[in-house]
């Protein structure tokens, strides 16, 4: 029975603070500086959770999950393996997954369903893909089969990959789909080398926005342009934050490089979550270095600042300038110092939580917290935090209006959080 209704599935359908601007500025440049947002890095857990945590499944160093239209799950786990997972937890191994680069921030990561998912049954996976020279991301695009009644991705072909490879952590690589379901937008982390997310030729540090087949989508900010065909790599340093410290070196990219007509937004460090709200509003959560988490409002064109600007300061502990000092990048709409270590972040419009309507909510991997973050317009603030005794990997919300969970690390928990008190 378990089997015919796997097949089936698969059938249907995957405090830095508030101060004034530094420095000498004209009246325009500071009419043009955007309020510094709150920091949230102090706020304590809420005791009571309204709701209840039933554990569902567990897993081998969990990264994401999607929904197939059945409620089923896909979930990944970083070593390389790919699981359909019933809403009771029976979990059954999908064939034909990537070989991928497991160590450290490495691995198999993002999945998601493609718009049309129902009609073409199509997934999407972000991994680290080893190569000559080290390691890139990479975004493939499979078909959800079956073969020997089992299932398997079939036709599996990178659509999109980061070039050159090279050494560092900080993938990145979450996904998310336009509203309209015609586009494709991607984060690229900055694998720890900084100086290339300013870089307008590299990928790194980056959110993207793509095709639904890879390819730079039309009306980007520099659609049509390309740019040099060899680039700076800079590896990473051991254990600092100073990118002056790093060596470099340049590799070459076979064919034109498109990074400039592939990019939406410039000056991230590490982007571990990417969703649209309601009103079709683009978010992002990224991890700051020593302080400085973030939540991005997304805008094309604009430069986050990274590594530039900071409501952190770096690793070896040398400062960096705010954010507030700079008018020419974006602030973030809130941050949290000390970090949160922000993974996942998904918008809430369903039923069994009516008065969380409107929210974001992002997993605590350093916090071990679920947060839930309320919104007036574009003014984020913190709302509540509840500690759940674990790294929390994902979280999703739920067909059934639930929302559901992903511990990181060994036996991560998948757990769905539901409308009645306790947990």
């Amino acid at each position: 029975m378990l089997r015919n209704m796997l097949i089936a599935s698969t059938g249907l359908c995957l405090v830095a603070g508030c101060g004034q601007v530094a420095g000498s500025q004209t009246a325009e440049q500071q009419r043009q500086t955007p309020a510094a947002p709150v920091n949230y890095g102090n706020a304590k857990p809420v005791s009571i959770k309204p709701f209840k945590t039933v554990p569902i499944a567990t897993f081998n160093s969990p990264w994401a999950l999607a929904f197939l239209p059945d409620g089923t799950m896909l979930v990944t786990e970083k070593p390389g393996h790919l699981w359909l997972v019933t809403p009771s937890g029976t979990k059954i191994a999908v064939g034909g997954v990537p070989t991928v680069h497991f160590q450290g921030q490495g691995g198999l990561l993002f999945v998601a369903t493609s718009p049309g998912f129902a009609q073409d049954r199509q997934v999407y996976l972000t991994y680290a893909e080893p190569g000559d020279g080290g390691d890139g991301l990479a975004l493939a695009r499979a078909t959800l089969g079956t073969a020997a009644g089992k299932p398997v991705l079939q036709g599996l072909q990178v659509i999109w990959r980061q070039l050159p490879r090279g050494e560092g952590g900080q993938f990145g690589g979450y996904v998310a789909f336009s509203p309209d379901g015609q586009y494709l937008f991607l984060t690229s982390g900055e694998r720890q080398r900084f100086t290339p997310a300013q870089d307008p030729n590299q990928a790194l540090g980056k959110i993207l926005r793509l095709t639904l087949d890879g390819k730079p989508a039309p009306g980007n900010p520099g659609a049509g342009k390309t740019g040099a065909t060899t680039i700076a790599v800079i590896d990473p340093p051991a254990n600092t934050g100073s990118a002056a410290k790093a060596p470099s070196r340049t590799a070459s990219l076979a064919g034109p490089n498109l990074t400039p007509a592939e990019t939406w937004t410039t000056g991230h460090r590490n982007q571990y979550g990417l969703a649209f709200d309601v009103q079709g509003r683009l978010w992002e959560t990224e991890m700051g270095p020593q302080g400085g988490d973030e939540l991005n409002l997304i805008e094309p064109g604009k430069n986050y600042g990274w590594p530039v600007v900071s409501y952190g300061k770096n690793y070896d502990d040398t400062p960096i300038a705010h954010p507030n000092s700079r008018p020419e990048f974006q602030q973030p709409a809130l941050y949290w110092n000390p970090v949160i270590a922000p993974a996942g972040l998904a918008f809430y419009n369903d039923n069994m939580f009516p008065q969380w309507r409107g929210s974001a909510f992002v997993g605590g991997l350093a916090s071990t917290s679920l947060v839930r973050v309320a919104f007036d317009g574009t003014r984020a603030r913190e709302a509540e935090r509840w500690d759940m005794g674990a790294r929390i990997r994902a979280v999703m919300a739920g067909p059934d209006g639930g929302l559901w969970l992903l511990e990181d690390g060994d036996n991560g928990r998948l757990l769905h959080l539901t409308g009645n008190r306790g947990g």
